[in-house]
């Protein structure tokens, strides 16, 4: 797996449990924990943007890194 794919890998993980952290929002009743999993959710969406920047730097620098790329080849 190379580093390319790791990062995606991670990227599409923390997306998935921003989500769900969502989802959790939604389901509860309790005005503190759906706050508690906005706001969770809201710092785990920081740290994929975060993550986004640095797969694009990644991407733009090693072209080989490419997901798109590697499956064309």
């Amino acid at each position: 797996m190379t580093v390319g794919d790791k990062m995606h890998q991670t990227l599409a993980s923390l997306e998935g449990a921003a989500a769900n952290l969502k989802t959790f929002a939604l389901e509860t009743n309790d005005q503190n924990a759906k706050q508690m999993f906005n706001d969770l959710s809201g710092q785990v969406e920081t740290i994929s943007n975060s993550l986004k920047g640095r797969v694009n730097y990644v991407e733009h620098q090693e072209p080989q890194y490419k997901i798109q790329q590697q499956k064309q080849q």
